[in-house]
This record gives C-alpha cells, sequence and structure tokens, in this order.
C-alpha cells in the first residue's frame, strides 16, 4: 500500500465477499461490525436489481451480517440516480421487480409502455417473451435503451441462470441497439455510491471477488481494490488479465484489520 492514502471510505461487493450461497464467509461479520464502529462511511454493492435495500438488509440479517439499509447501493439505485440526473422526471418501460421499480418510482419515473421516454431492462427471475417483444417494438420506435448490468448469467442452487446481459443481448441482435449498462464494471455506479456517502475515490477501496467487474470497476474509478478468493476469480485466473488489484487476499477475514 505505499504511497497510498489512508483508506477513509470502503465499498464491498456482496456476493462472493460477504456471503456465498446464502451463507455468510467467515470474517464477514466482523469486517462490518468493525466498519461500523469505525463511522467509516461505507457501502455494500450489487449489480442485482431485483431486491430493494431494505429486501436486502433483511436477507442479510437472517444470516448475522448487520447491514443498514443506507449502506446498500444496488443497480437498481444507480439507475434510478443516474436517469434522474440525465432526464429527470422521464417515463420509461421497465422489465424487473421491485428493487427497479421502486427505485425508479422514487425518482420521480413515471412507468408505461405508452411512448416512453426509455425501455429499461433488469433482473427478473421471470422474463416473458410478451414483454421482451414489447420493449423491442419500443425501442424500435424511439425508445432509449438502459441495462442495470451487463452480467450474462446468474447462480441458483441449480446452477447458472440467463442473467440480464444475455437478455439485453437478445434484444440488441433484434433491434441494432446496444444498451447502455450502468452497473458495474461501469465506473459510473462506483462514483455515484461514492457520492451517496461523500467519499473520495482516492482515499477509498473496493473488495469484490471478481477482476472483471469488481477490480475493474474500482480500477476506472480511481480507487484501491482488493480481491478476494472466496469467489468467482481464482488466484491463477489473475495473471489473465492485463490490470492487477492493489492486493489479493484469501478473504474478507484478511481486511477487518485495515479498517
Amino acid at each position: 500500500m505505499t504511497d497510498h492514502k489512508p483508506i477513509d471510505s470502503w465499498l464491498t461487493d456482496m456476493d462472493g465477499v460477504l456471503m456465498h450461497e446464502g451463507v455468510p464467509i467467515p470474517g464477514a461479520d466482523a469486517f462490518i461490525k468493525k466498519l461500523r464502529d469505525s463511522g467509516k462511511p461505507f457501502l455494500v454493492l450489487t449489480n442485482n436489481s431485483i431486491y430493494t435495500a431494505r429486501d436486502l438488509h433483511v436477507r442479510l440479517s437472517r444470516i448475522g451480517l448487520d447491514v443498514p439499509t443506507e449502506n446498500i447501493w444496488t443497480s437498481a439505485l444507480a439507475t434510478a440516480k443516474f436517469l434522474d440526473s440525465q432526464h429527470p422526471g422521464g417515463t420509461a418501460y421497465v422489465i424487473g421487480e421491485a428493487g427497479l421499480t421502486t427505485a425508479l418510482h422514487e425518482a420521480g419515473y413515471v412507468l408505461t409502455d405508452a411512448e416512453p421516454d426509455f425501455v429499461i431492462l433488469g433482473e427478473t427471475r421471470t422474463y416473458s417473451f410478451e414483454a421482451l417483444t414489447k420493449a423491442i417494438r419500443l425501442i424500435n420506435n424511439g425508445a432509449r435503451f438502459i441495462a442495470t448490468n451487463p452480467d450474462n448469467t446468474g447462480p441458483s442452487p441449480e446452477g447458472a441462470l440467463p442473467a440480464t446481459g444475455s437478455v439485453a443481448a437478445l434484444i440488441t441482435k433484434a433491434t441494432g441497439k446496444e444498451p447502455y449498462f450502468v452497473g458495474k464494471p461501469n465506473p459510473l455506479m462506483m462514483r455515484s455510491a461514492l457520492n451517496t456517502i461523500g467519499a473520495h475515490s482516492e482515499s477509498s477501496a473496493m473488495i469484490g471477488d471478481r477482476m472483471d467487474t469488481d477490480v475493474l470497476a474500482g480500477l476506472e474509478a480511481g480507487m484501491d481494490t482488493f480481491l478476494v478468493l472466496t469467489g468467482l476469480t481464482a488466484k491463477a485466473d489473475v495473471e489473465r488479465y492485463p490490470y492487477r488489484p492493489t492486493k489479493v487476499v484469501d478473504s474478507i477475514a484478511d481486511l477487518v484489520d485495515l479498517v
């Protein structure tokens, strides 16, 4: 950590860092407690747009991780904040769940399928052919295409599930229009998170389990980056990338003393 400013603020991914398939990762509770006791600004991030921050607070509490609602930042919240800054009070046709629709409502957006300004694609477990067809036609008629995150697959107990990135590719194939992805690895999500807690990138760190989203987004936002090996990226995989995290550690437990 030579020549780096002290870390005053922390951003951390959720899945693969704090929990794995609904089970807390050893050390996650101690890390969150140390953050809360320190008073340092922090956010727990997720590219998943299905759940509201309140939903995630309850889900984390059930496994012993006490993360306040205001310390949770999702791609849905980042998307709503982005749209509010770009086109306040707009209209949108949305494919997604409560996490996304709630965030857009709270940002002052009207959800409609009548000549919307935007088509917004988020995560859902029930993508319908009818909804996708409507989205394709609205984009062909001039609606701008936004997607909450570029993840192609998501985890489930039975195996991989198609996620927002895969469904966005289907829409792109049918319309010729690429979406603007708000979530990681877009550094916009990092910057909106930092702005939310009043933090500066040069004195902040991002913890993640993926080189291609967490580390890349943190790096491009100008933050220190920590890769934990409790998720998708193995230590041997790091060498395949043309960039490096600030540090690779076994798990979140190794970072408790840095807070």
